[in-house]
């Protein structure tokens, strides 16, 4: 017994002295690779006989964080925003213009970066959402209700309209397509509609367009936005697809029609988008066929994608000036924005008078009904997003990044 005994108290100090060995050696590696890269920093000429011994020995640490600064260095510069020269532009759009002229079935596809006009941020720029949490700050953004759809969503109507553009693939939620007036067919959100809410409970599927954002209480894998449907009076749910979920509805995020829309496509046209989500959507870029037989691809994005390589033409510039020169040269007007011919006013299913209190987000009204200054919420024009579609998933896509 007593011999036992003294095998488990042996062997509980080999474990306890291994663990601090293990300990003590992690310890000593990060010391080394301080100090490495506090001789790193010198120029090659100012480091001593011991520091220059130093990293001959530790040859391993200085190759690694050389990879590591390389790759810190390429990272900023995807980062980068970059503007091409006026005249550079200006040629790059003609290009442009006489693509979609000849093409017989184009296909926009778009991002963050064109709501950006309308005070809404996108993801990755600067001042991006996931930018802006990363570096700790909080996120904050104009009041939704009272983002209106940009120069771009209407030059993007019109396209549509002239029967120049047949489809827009969407990673948006802000609804500013719905509310330019694009065709619910000829649109399809990917991620969701902060305007729409579904019972998917009744057979079809029944929609409610509303005049406010419906994501208030909704997180990721919790959709329920506590209004209830009128006809089987169970909980009625959002559309946001927030990162690391998977969307299902057919509407709004129509991937059948976004799908058909790419295999017809011979030209596609990205417009403020990082492309960091679409890439992964292979249904969207026919990488099944011959490179030669694939749409021709047109990016305008301030920073790197990862489809630059891929693409026959990157414009660098902002979305609303692009698209401006673009209607010039396809000889279009641009239509300006009515909000009191907003479509989402006949669209929108009104709220029962038991749900009146069931948000507190301020509702998208007509001119003559708006009134900034009863919003509590407003102050000089800047609001903290709180619940909802706004950097939702941000945390986790980190964690998943560092676990990588």
């Amino acid at each position: 017994m007593d011999a036992r005994t003294g095998r488990g108290c042996s062997s509980r100090a080999e474990r306890k002295a291994q663990e601090k060995a293990k300990i003590i050696q992690r310890e000593a590696q990060r010391q080394t690779v301080k100090t490495i890269s506090r001789i790193l920093l010198k120029c090659m000429g100012e480091r001593t006989k011991e520091e220059r011994a130093l990293l001959q020995l530790h040859q391993d640490t200085v190759q690694e964080l050389s990879r590591r600064q390389t790759r810190r260095i390429l990272l900023k510069r995807k980062q980068e925003e970059v503007f091409d020269d006026v005249d550079n532009l200006k040629t790059k759009v003609k290009q442009l213009a006489e693509a979609i002229q000849q093409a017989k079935h184009v296909v926009i596809y778009t991002g963050a970066g064109i709501s950006t006009a309308a005070s809404i941020p996108d993801y990755r720029g600067p001042n991006g959402v996931w930018t802006q949490l990363q570096k700790g700050r909080s996120v904050s953004t104009s009041d939704l209700s009272r983002a209106e759809p940009t120069l771009t969503h209407m030059c993007i109507w019109m396209l549509h309209k002239m029967k120049m553009v047949q489809h827009v693939v969407s990673q948006n939620c802000d609804g500013l397509h719905l509310r330019s007036g694009l065709p619910r067919q000829a649109l399809s959100e990917l991620h969701g509609n902060m305007l729409i809410e579904v019972c998917v409970s009744c057979t079809p599927a029944r929609e409610f367009i509303r005049l406010f954002d419906v994501t208030e209480h909704t997180a990721l894998h919790r959709h329920g936005t506590s209004r209830l449907c009128p006809d089987c009076r169970l909980e009625l749910r959002d559309t946001i697809v927030h990162f690391g979920e998977r969307g299902t509805l057919e509407q709004p995020l129509n991937w059948k029609g976004a799908a058909e829309a790419a295999k017809q496509a011979d030209v596609i046209l990205c417009l403020g988008s990082s492309l960091k989500v679409l890439k992964k959507y292979s249904c969207l870029w026919c990488m099944n066929r011959p490179a030669n037989k694939r749409p021709k691809l047109y990016i305008v994005n301030l920073q790197w994608t990862p489809k630059d390589n891929f693409a026959t033409l990157k414009i660098h510039g902002k979305c609303d000036a692009v698209m401006g020169l673009l209607m010039k040269e396809l000889g279009f007007e641009i239509p300006v924005y009515n909000r009191s011919k907003d479509p989402i006013f006949s669209l929108a299913t009104p709220l029962c008078a038991e749900e009146k209190d069931s948000h507190s987000r301020k509702e998208i009204a007509p001119p003559a009904l708006e009134d900034v200054s009863q919003d509590p919420q407003v102050q000089d024009d800047i609001v903290v997003v709180q619940g909802g579609w706004f950097g939702r998933g941000y945390s986790k896509a980190r964690k998943k990044k560092k676990a990588m």
